[in-house]
């Protein structure tokens, strides 16, 4: 990974859709040598994919919360479940696996608060797993670099 693979990746990572000739052009390189070096990022899984930065609020799930989840159980199947059951469920964007007080941390966007309770009561409430639920609900973000 030399300096122009970096620079490749953050203006990719800034705009997916910029041309190869524009990005050749801020990278320093021929559009014919970028784009050999763009498809081996491609090829060797270091560019994953390309996806649409969406404006979830716009599509009616404006409500962002991220919810600290504790497990009564620590064992592998307990883990297994909880991740199969979370996997079904729409209004999960992000599921991390934590160390510290919880086991996991959540994404979750809906389209309000009441919808965020049913989530909370109906989904995450019913999972036997569940030993502890804590909400932190998002009411701006300086910062969101995520694609």
């Amino acid at each position: 990974m030399d300096s122009i693979n970096r620079q490749i990746l953050q203006e990719l990572a800034r705009d997916g859709r910029i041309s190869n000739l524009t990005l050749a052009e801020r990278v320093g390189l021929s559009p014919s040598a970028c784009l050999r070096r763009v498809q081996e990022l491609e090829r060797s899984g270091i560019i994953k994919g390309y996806r649409a930065v969406l404006d979830r609020a716009q599509l009616g799930q404006g409500f962002v919360a991220y919810v600290g989840v504790g497990l009564s159980d620590h064992s592998k199947a307990s883990q297994e479940a909880f991740e199969r059951a979370i996997s079904r469920a729409p209004e999960v964007r992000e599921c991390h696996n934590t160390t510290g007080t919880i086991e996991y941390l959540l994404r979750v966007e809906t389209s309000d608060l009441a919808a965020y309770k049913v989530f909370h009561t109906d989904v995450l409430g019913v999972l036997p797993q569940v030993n502890a639920i804590t909400s932190y609900v998002v009411m701006g973000s300086a910062k969101d670099d995520r694609a």
